[in-house]
């Protein structure tokens, strides 16, 4: 006979656990219907009259058993029960994505629970061992989803506790830093107040004795050289300290502060993989420019990825209108300078379904990108040496050291004596980072210097590749030309 169990082996453990009980009252001995709208939304919808709820038909299918339990064969009633199992399996799992829009986790499980119970007494023998069993890894499911909530808690607990500590760093900091300057100002005053006292006794002992207290005028005179000179040497002393202390608290608060975004970040995957426990793929890689994402399968049985259809997009922080990523449909992405403060997201379609996998938060910025190009920038000609790895679609033999010039003007790509390509910067010039192309996309960039003759070009680092695309970015931008990929409507802001 068909197993009740059939359906769970696959994502739970099965071992038995403590009954886990919920205080719920129930107003009615069904589930609600739904249906699936835009978006993977579940919307409620009325009850439909000519549809029976699944205890009429368990009891009809039974009352018919009865009544030809003396006349059928021991291998027609077990596949009559098994009919009965199944339009029963069937009108429970509807009614359970029914009323999974308006019940919470433990008021499902409480009721998959009580559903599952309620069978256990119709069935006997093998069929009720194997709802025992369902049962009891409901239980378990239970047990772990709890464990989970509680350690969700506990790190907001702990990143809550971060930030108070940085709150009251900061406000000790602030508070060093007066003390240090009141201290600094009140010395300040000190010395003037002495200086000036001895200002006054060296007028009025001129004024007493012009002819015969010269001895004594030099004495006077060297105590207010030496006055000044703890003046000149004490100010500057103590400024500079505070700085340094300035300094010292900025780098600790900058360390702490990316160290609680790291936390946010982590927090925020933990709580995607706990909501999403069912999920086929998941995004590893590190969401930063000069790094690159790549899909990979988080189940046994998730389909493989050379059979699916993949997409990329991009999103505004702010949960804005999402942008197609033209040409982005591999498995691996490498963020480039466009993809900086915004969400990158990737569309999975396989068989008919569709799996949206997202980054924990917006693309972080290189460290040090900024400043190298804004010093790259007051070049008029800056060279990068580059390998050509494919020319017009075509895979490029050579892998001979060529030379990419990116000027004010123009984009020049030369093999030692020999021009490849010289275009002034246009409209038809299209130039973004590979969309694709494995570990190495983060170091190659895409260069249309014309219609119908492009390159792939490999850069010595990251650093590069990102550097290059901003600098002819920036230039083009000067001559009144949006360059950027294909297809590409991203404003210039990076």
């Amino acid at each position: 006979m068909t197993r009740v169990t059939r359906d769970f082996g696959d994502t739970m453990q099965k071992e038995a656990v403590p009954a886990v009980s919920a205080d719920v009252i129930f107003n009615s001995s069904r589930f609600p219907n739904y249906k699936i709208g835009a978006n993977n939304q579940i919307v409620e919808v009325k009850d439909d009259p000519k549809v029976l709820s699944m205890k009429e038909v368990v009891a009809r299918e039974t009352a018919q058993l009865l009544e030809q339990q003396k006349r059928l064969s021991v291998r027609d009633l077990a596949s009559k029960f098994e009919r009965g199992l199944a339009a029963a399996a069937k009108l429970s799992e509807e009614a359970r994505l029914r009323e999974a829009a308006s019940l919470e986790k433990h008021v499902l499980l409480k009721k998959l629970r009580d559903a599952l119970e309620s069978l256990k007494g119709r069935v006997a023998g093998r069929n009720k061992d194997d709802v025992e069993e369902a049962i009891s890894m409901v239980e378990a499911l239970a047990v772990q989803l709890t464990q989970r909530e509680g350690e969700l808690i506990q790190e907001k607990a702990e990143v809550k506790k971060l930030a108070n500590f940085l709150k009251q760093a900061s406000e000790d900091a602030k508070r060093l830093v007066d003390e240090e300057r009141a201290f600094a100002r009140a010395e300040i005053e000190h010395a003037r107040a002495a200086v000036q006292r001895v200002e006054d006794a060296l007028q009025e002992e001129d004024r007493m004795s012009r002819g015969s207290g010269k001895q004594d005028l030099e004495e006077l005179m060297k105590e207010v050289q030496e006055a000044r000179r703890i003046i000149m040497l004490h100010q500057p002393s103590k400024v500079m300290d505070m700085e340094l202390e300035l300094r010292a608290l900025r780098a600790q608060l900058m360390e702490k502060s990316k160290h609680s975004l790291r936390l946010q970040k982590e927090l925020a995957k933990s709580k995607r993989v706990a909501e999403n426990n069912s999920q086929l793929f998941e995004l590893d890689g590190h969401e930063a420019l000069g790094s690159y994402l790549r899909i990979q399968p988080s189940s046994d049985n998730a389909p493989e990825l050379s059979k699916c259809l993949i997409q990329w997009y991009r999103v505004s922080s702010e949960g804005g209108k999402k942008e197609l990523i033209s040409g982005a449909t591999k498995s691996v992405y490498a963020p480039e300078p466009f993809d900086v403060g915004r969400i990158l997201q990737a569309d999975i379609v396989s068989e008919g379904h569709q799996i949206t996998l997202t980054t924990a938060g917006p693309v972080d910025p290189a460290a040090g990108l900024g400043s190298y190009v804004e010093a790259l920038v007051r070049k008029h000609d800056v060279e990068f040496k580059v390998v050509v790895t494919q020319m017009n679609g075509v895979n490029y033999a050579s892998e001979s050291i060529h030379v990419l010039h990116v000027g004010k003007m123009r984009i020049k790509l030369c093999k030692g004596k020999t021009t490849l390509a010289k275009e002034y910067y246009s409209t038809l010039m299209q130039l973004c980072g590979v969309r694709g192309g494995g570990n190495a996309a983060a170091q190659a960039l895409f260069w249309q210097a014309k219609k119908g003759h492009s390159f792939v070009i490999a850069f010595e680092s990251e650093r590069e590749r990102n550097a290059a695309i901003m600098l002819a970015r920036r230039f083009a931008f000067d001559c009144n030309i949006m360059l950027a990929g294909p297809d590409d409507r991203a404003p210039l802001g990076t």
